[in-house]
């Protein structure tokens, strides 16, 4: 079984005529240099265009802060070997302006004969300048990810007799509250909250009303009292907002079906008025908003700006490719200037080069190539450890540092870790192990720790789809659970010890199955060792700051973390 989290690039094909499109026209895609700008440079913004005509000039339009154009500059010709044409780059340079200005831009081709010819296809273009560093707390964020009607239905209660995972459970905000020290004492310190809107699912993403609470989970004032207690305990919260759709109920979207002559009729992009209009992935229930309208984008970001005032801490960002850059520019601005560290992550299930398109919008983006790596690997065992160590390696690199990328090993939208590996708790420990000594701030999906699984896969004809993956909390396997004792154990061995985040990881040792690494501080060797055999391995690493090679058995398939003081 091979599994690829990026289904829209799955094939060949399908790369192909990406990276064809990407080159033909007048393409800028949000390319600068340095991308985000602070408030000392002078970026230069780059333009390709690949076009059957000669062009005269290529200019750049200024609107905001101020008014005013400029020609760019040809700087290099190219031959693109997919399309068989010759393309052009040309380069423009931008005033610098203070911390915290929105600039923004249009970009126009100009044909020695023809029509004028935009950039993006007419898209305009935004940035902030600004520091693209994500607040500090948010390094060292251990996050937990909770679907409300799945967690806790609050205590007294218990989960109802259903008939389909599709139901609703009931759980409540109430039942989360009463299980923040559960969360505390696991060593989280950083809670996702899956959406609480009112509606009519189970998951809360049809949502029809983004200033209030859903009344079976609970009120606004349960939202408050969890916000107050969550960060009473050193807590913080993340909102899961979706700008992009919402449910059909939404009286905004009724009132436009029922009137062509509505004022929210051009809050949705209409096929062809009442009953074709845009929507996410042709579900119809899901209605696209159209977040280039001026009152749909403030109602968005009112919204934002509500629950920002009201005490989250930050935003986990759906579906972040369906509104244009420019939309989540205005987003960073108006969440940061509620709350100055705020931190924002998107969910963009696209390659690195997209990713970094987020910028300055986002401190980062949710980690999914991380996650096919380490779901491969040690679930799948489909690749190996010398390819997940040169793909780290890599995929380091090429990620600025401040470019916050948030792992995980399964959520809400895919199948659990633990079910792709057959139900071995083994070969969650050594993903959950490695996981927890990367860089990235790690985020744990409920239940995980308690073993949760699913029955069936999500995408075949048996089962219930993504529901699947969203079994109610086993509250009851809490005693003796070896899997909950070691997150513990992982959780708050990363909270002690920083290094295992913070210093740069040295490999001492590597097979396919075999990998042992260490990760110095001055006090210090944090030694982080894996073998996915089934056979006991013994192996000779020479650590840090000795000379005499050290002998180390790894029992099969298991995995280790051995701090070693440094001699003073």
């Amino acid at each position: 079984m091979e599994e690829f989290v990026f289904g829209s690039l799955a094939t060949l094909p399908q790369r192909v005529e990406r990276l064809q499109n990407q080159q033909k026209g007048v393409w800028h895609q949000n390319r600068l240099r340095p991308h985000p700008p602070r408030a000392t440079d002078h970026p230069i913004l780059t333009v390709t265009t690949q076009l059957p005509v000669r062009l005269n000039r290529v200019t750049c339009y200024v609107t905001t802060p101020e008014s005013f154009s400029f020609d760019l500059t040809s700087v290099a010709t190219g031959w693109d070997l997919l399309n068989w044409s010759y393309s052009q780059t040309w380069e423009g340079e931008l005033p610098a302006y203070p911390d915290g200005t929105v600039v923004r831009y249009t970009i126009t081709a100009y044909p020695v004969n023809g029509d004028p010819i935009p950039a993006d296809n007419g898209d305009p273009f935004a940035y902030r300048v600004s520091d693209p560093t994500p607040p500090a707390w948010a390094q060292t964020a251990i996050i937990y990810q909770i679907f409300p009607d799945r967690f806790s239905p609050g205590r007294g209660r218990d989960w109802p007799p259903v008939t389909s995972l599709n139901d609703i459970y009931g759980g409540t905000l109430r039942g989360i509250i009463e299980q923040l020290d559960y969360l505390a004492d696991l060593g989280c310190n950083t809670l996702w909250l899956n959406p609480f809107f009112p509606d009519d699912t189970h998951h809360g993403y049809h949502a029809t009303d983004y200033f209030t609470v859903n009344p079976r989970l609970g009120t606004l004032a349960d939202i408050q009292e969890l916000i107050q207690a969550s960060h009473k305990r050193g807590i913080r919260l993340i909102l899961d907002f979706v700008a992009n759709h919402w449910g059909r109920q939404h009286p905004t979207f009724q009132a436009a079906q029922a009137d062509p002559h509505s004022i929210y009729h051009d809050w949705y992009t209409w096929k062809q008025w009442p009953d074709e209009y845009e929507t996410f992935f042709g579900v119809q229930d899901l209605p696209q908003i159209n977040t280039r309208h001026p009152q749909a984008r403030a109602h968005l970001l009112e919204s934002v700006r509500y629950w920002l005032q009201m005490g989250f801490d930050g935003l986990r960002l759906d579906y972040a490719l369906g509104p244009p850059l420019e939309f989540w520019t205005d987003l960073r601005a108006a969440a940061s200037q509620v709350k100055p560290d705020v931190w924002l992550f998107g969910e963009v299930v696209e390659p690195p080069d997209v990713q970094l398109e987020y910028c300055g919008r986002f401190h980062g983006c949710l980690d999914f190539l991380l996650a096919q790596m380490l779901r491969s690997v040690f679930a799948l065992h489909t690749r190996t450890l010398v390819q997940l160590e040169a793909f780290l390696t890599t995929h380091e690199a090429y990620f600025p540092p401040y470019f916050s990328r948030p792992s995980f090993l399964d959520n809400h939208d895919m199948d659990r870790f633990l079910f792709l590996a057959g139900g071995d708790i083994r070969n969650l420990k050594l993903a959950a192990l490695c996981q927890f000594t990367l860089p990235a701030p790690p985020i744990l999906y409920y239940g995980t720790e308690l073993g949760l699984s699913q029955t069936h896969p999500i995408h075949t004809p048996h089962s219930e789809g993504m529901a699947e993956c969203r079994q109610p909390m086993p509250w009851n396997t809490l005693i003796d659970n070896e899997l909950l004792a070691y997150y513990h154990w992982l959780i708050h061995l990363r909270l002690a010890h920083p290094a295992l985040w913070q210093q740069k990881r040295h490999t001492l040792h590597l097979t396919e199955d075999t990998w042992v690494y260490a990760l110095a501080s001055p006090n210090e060797t944090a030694l982080v060792i894996l073998n996915l055999s089934q056979h006991e391995q013994t192996v000779e690493v020479t650590l840090p700051q000795t000379t005499l090679p050290t002998p180390l058995t790894l029992p099969p398939c298991t995995g280790d973390l051995i701090f070693i003081p440094h001699n003073s």
